[in-house]
């Protein structure tokens, strides 16, 4: 799934991991930790009826990928989301998280 940061409409990256406080993407730039973002993630129709979910973030790593040393893999921590897109988001940890 990608994720949009929700302010400038650049791609920050693609779903690799999910979990209960935060999930990680991969991207094609290194993200400095410790900065918030306010993100949207594209759904697909088995997760919800909804197009989007929003919800706030802030980078806690950023690694160059060991597989693929033009990506890397970062790390967010959630910090906000609605309560309607909170459910969304437990549903994604249910089918997706480990």
């Amino acid at each position: 799934m990608k994720v949009v940061d929700d302010d400038t409409e650049q791609t920050v990256g693609h779903l690799v991991e999910i979990g209960l406080t935060g999930l990680r993407l991969e991207t094609i730039a290194p993200l400095a930790p410790g900065k918030d973002y306010h993100l949207r993630m594209e759904l697909t129709p088995e997760v919800s009826a909804k197009l989007f979910m929003f919800f706030s973030a802030r980078t806690k790593w950023c690694k160059i990928d060991n597989i693929q040393p033009n990506l890397y893999q970062v790390g967010f921590q959630i910090t906000g989301m609605e309560p309607g897109d909170r459910e969304i988001y437990q549903r994604l940890v249910e089918m997706y998280g480990e």
